[in-house]
């Protein structure tokens, strides 16, 4: 009896933990937090610079602006925690934020974790939730919280493909009978595309970027496939630092022009498409062939992405209407009927 009063004074919530936003959903309403996943931190004592610190928009919008004595990073890289202390006062930011927690009990949470996780990358989520005044801590892979949230009928006896492109990593995978047929996760995502254009603008041009520049012309221009003649013809002035001079420099890019710097980490996510369709049976592949492949994630929105991929792989592309929040979503839906889907769960240790 005391076990179901203390369940109904806390409250249970869902975390989207990637690498470059962190999304918090609570029963019954939604999305509540939606926070770019970065803390801004002293250089000289490797901490954050306040007690409680500088998290989220806050410390997104320093980025690039900071003097020497303080830098803004992102707690964690492809997926993987790359420190615990920092992902911890991150996590607790959003998590009073969130202030899902009732008379000081703990809440029980259910967070999205890469496929390519390791026993000690899965500790390090658990510790940091700890410490952050979380409860009990359960873990989700992200295509099945991405799934469960793009509403694929992944219960039923017919193939359905998700393919969740974040930021660091992009993870392709196929349900059926409520289990994966075949999976595969790169380390290929929105931050190597990024990249990708910082170096093609540096070997072609000579001009250095950053990558928050080089995140706005990939929103902007970014493309995977010849876009209609009115947008194709588009050209951004984008700034940076020559490198032959050191000076400041202007030049305009076009939608072709940043296609083209797009097209080797593009390659790596068709192919593990392709790897995990190769891992399907035959009629499991005629089924996709029906149904279509569903895209969620940031990366999911460059343009033209959807038809690149049907022109590629014969099979149909759609991109979720709730590409950025289809993984939080799953997991509050995971997390609402967690009786129905306990065996996508993996349960941590009580409360440290």
């Amino acid at each position: 009896m005391l076990r179901n009063f203390s369940a109904l004074l806390r409250r249970d919530l869902a975390i989207d933990l990637g690498t470059a936003s962190t999304r918090i959903a609570l029963p019954g309403e939604g999305v509540v937090v939606d926070e770019p996943s970065v803390v801004a931190v002293s250089r000289s004592a490797n901490r954050a610079i306040s007690r409680n610190g500088v998290v989220g928009h806050l410390a997104r919008q320093m980025q690039g602006r900071t003097p020497d004595s303080v830098s803004v990073v992102r707690p964690l890289s492809a997926g993987v925690i790359a420190d615990v202390d920092l992902c911890e006062t991150m996590l607790r930011y959003f998590l009073n934020k969130a202030r899902p927690t009732r008379y000081g009990l703990r809440p029980r949470v259910l967070i999205t974790a890469s496929g390519c996780l390791t026993q000690v990358e899965k500790q390090a989520i658990y510790r940091s939730a700890h410490r952050a005044g979380m409860g009990q801590v359960m873990l989700l892979g992200v295509a099945h919280a991405a799934a469960l949230g793009a509403g694929l009928p992944i219960a039923e006896p017919v193939a359905g493909m998700i393919v969740d492109i974040g930021a660091g990593a992009t993870e392709v995978a196929v349900f059926s009978m409520g289990d994966v047929v075949a999976q595969r996760t790169i380390r290929v995502g929105g931050d190597q595309m990024d990249s990708a254009i910082v170096d093609w603008l540096r070997r072609n041009h000579g001009l250095r970027i950053g990558n928050s520049t080089a995140e706005e012309l990939r929103q902007e221009l970014g493309s995977a496939s010849t876009m209609p003649e009115s947008s194709s013809r588009r050209s951004v002035d984008v700034r940076g630092v020559d490198i032959a001079t050191s000076l400041p420099k202007r030049l305009p890019l076009t939608q072709a022009e940043i296609r083209d710097a797009l097209a080797d980490p593009l390659e790596a996510i068709l192919d593990s498409i392709r790897a995990v369709l190769d891992g399907c049976s035959p009629d499991l592949v005629a089924d996709l062939v029906d149904r279509g492949v569903v895209l969620c994630g940031g990366g999911a929105l460059l343009g033209g992405l959807d038809r690149w991929i049907e022109e590629r792989t014969g099979i149909a592309a759609q991109v979720a209407p709730n590409a950025l929040t289809a993984a939080a979503e799953g997991a509050l839906v995971c997390l609402e009927c967690l009786d129905a889907w306990r065996n996508l769960v993996e349960i941590g240790d009580g409360a440290i």
